[in-house]
């Protein structure tokens, strides 16, 4: 098998999607795919060009959407290549694997690199979580018919749809491992990593500014270079904030006097302050053949090591993580400890912390530039945000090896290790 690096990354900011308030998003005038060409062509102009890698060389190109529907339906892939001027040569292919799609689009390429079909890879994701958010799609509720033949009285696709109820879920299943109050301190130390990121500038090495609007005003153009959602923090605060899922009230917790007892009301413990906003982003990175690289004299941000993927029970997707992760670290012949640092990606609080729990990671290793609860999560394109991001603290921190990882709506999990070389 041939070896693959990671060559080269960059991303977006990540505004605060506004589903009934497009104005507020400053992103809300421009489609999906526009703002993933943007970058294409901004990245292809400015990091790329000095590294001698021209839109010619790519000879694939994944694009992941979660919601790839109306105006997010990218054509195969070939749409937003169109917007930014690739030639016609150059294929593509859209993946969908919700939250994980551009990681699972990255693993085709990474495959592709080490079977020797291609030499140069493209893989990028987006998510307008303002312009498309699930509108278009058709769930099909034939598994709860009973007078289908799909019928499937196991299966509660009604929790598994909602996400919310999934993270609670897990909560009631993890109990008494886990309080609420673990969860908002999660989320507080996840904004305020953050927001001292934003500070120090560190993310201005992975993203590209895009010409945006102020919040709430779409005639003042502005350049959007900063993520719109991280925001200093208290645990007071956010254990005030407005509880958004329901209780399962589960029986081996003592039903709902026993939930009551212990929380003390009979709401759930998912809020906004635990969990990832909604967004809108774009992410690209360009793999390659390692021994291509060396003959361009191009240095490699990392090397791929392994991936892993797997499959849980839809009604708790959070746990999905752990055996993608598992599978990934025995495919490496590597164990938790061999890990420096993590990036898990905090679609809720409960995500992370049940996989920290899981694996026994310990929390100084993980989101050290905060996570998603603060930075976002644009669906679709989140995974190559997560590699990219931890491709630059190896480089950073001259730490060895890396773990980025992610569940993924319908019950699934996604990982993919990496090293940095020069340790």
């Amino acid at each position: 098998m041939k070896k693959v690096w990671l060559v080269d990354y960059a991303r977006t900011a990540f505004s605060r999607s506004r589903s009934t308030q497009p104005e507020r998003d400053v992103f809300g005038e421009i489609r999906g795919d526009e703002l993933l060409a943007e970058l294409l062509m901004k990245f292809f102009d400015g990091k790329l060009a000095e590294k001698g890698i021209k839109k010619s060389d790519i000879e694939e190109v994944s694009i992941g959407v979660a919601s790839g529907v109306l105006e997010n339906w990218t054509y195969g892939g070939r749409g937003p290549l169109f917007l930014a001027g690739f030639p016609y040569e150059v294929p593509s292919f859209f993946i969908d694997r919700q939250c994980a799609s551009a990681g699972s689009g990255m693993h085709v390429g990474i495959m592709e690199i080490m079977t020797g079909n291609s030499n140069c890879v493209l893989t990028t994701g987006f998510e307008h979580m303002t312009r498309v958010r699930g509108i278009g799609i058709d769930r099909n509720y034939s598994t709860e018919n009973k007078e289908s033949k799909f019928y499937r009285p196991e299966l509660d696709l009604q929790t598994s749809f909602n996400m919310l109820q999934t993270a609670q879920k897990l909560y009631e299943e993890e109990i008494p491992r886990f309080t609420k109050e673990d969860l908002d301190k999660f989320g507080v130390r996840s904004h305020n990593l953050a927001i001292k990121s934003q500070e120090d500038g560190y993310f201005r090495g992975e993203i590209i500014g895009i010409e945006g609007h102020a919040p709430g005003n779409v005639e003042e153009k502005m350049l959007i270079d900063r993520d719109m959602n991280p925001r200093k923090s208290t645990l007071e605060a956010v254990s005030r904030l407005r509880r958004l899922a329901q209780p399962f009230f589960l029986e081996k917790n003592g039903g709902k006097e026993g939930y009551i007892k212990r929380e003390g009301t009979e709401e759930g413990v998912i809020t906004a302050g635990n969990s990832s906003p909604l967004n809108a982003g774009a992410t690209a990175a360009v793999l390659m053949e390692a021994e291509e690289a060396k003959k361009r004299k191009i240095e490699p941000m990392a090397k791929i090591v392994s991936m892993g993927w797997a499959g849980v029970d839809p009604t708790v997707m959070g746990r999905g993580p752990v055996p993608a992760t598992q599978k990934a670290l025995k495919q490496a012949n590597l164990t938790v400890d061999d890990i420096d640092y993590w990036e898990i990606n905090e679609a809720f609080c409960i995500v992370a912390l049940n996989c920290m729990d899981k694996l026994n990671i310990p929390e100084e290793k993980v989101n050290i530039m905060g996570g998603s609860t603060a930075i976002g999560h644009p669906l679709g394109s989140t995974m190559i945000r997560l590699t990219g991001t931890l491709a630059r603290i190896l480089k950073e921190k001259k730490a060895r090896f890396g773990v980025a990882n992610a569940c993924v709506g319908g019950g699934q999990g996604v990982a993919t290790i990496i090293e940095n070389l020069d340790v």
